[in-house]
């Protein structure tokens, strides 16, 4: 039996091995993760802020509910004011994070 085993691995591996050679002899990549999008934490919904890595519903939940209670981030440092997400983790996401859009801010850039 076990000699059956050894000789079944090694068919498979003979039939993949060639296709990994020839997929690296040819320069195709490895699938990459998409780059995540930039997420506005004053209009993003839970769903929305879920999709920023190392946020699940909970995070997601207590930004919106830190929103509703203190109305929208006037700068996105104001992440760090939410339970849970200190500075070590705000700066993981900073590249990911924006406000501009919202009304506040379009109101505010018409104004100058």
């Amino acid at each position: 039996m076990t000699r059956m085993y050894a000789l079944f691995t090694a068919t498979l591996l003979a039939i993949s091995a060639p296709s990994f050679a020839q997929a690296a002899r040819e320069g195709v990549a490895a699938p990459r993760k998409a780059a995540a999008a930039v997420v506005n934490i004053n209009t993003a919904g839970v769903a929305e802020l879920e999709t920023l890595p190392g946020v699940g519903s909970r995070t997601a939940a207590l930004i919106v509910e830190y929103r509703q209670k203190n109305g929208p981030f006037k700068k996105i440092e104001e992440l760090m004011n939410v339970r849970g997400r200190g500075e070590k983790t705000f700066l993981k996401l900073r590249p990911q994070l924006t406000i501009a859009g919202t009304a506040r801010a379009a109101a505010s850039e018409t104004r100058h």
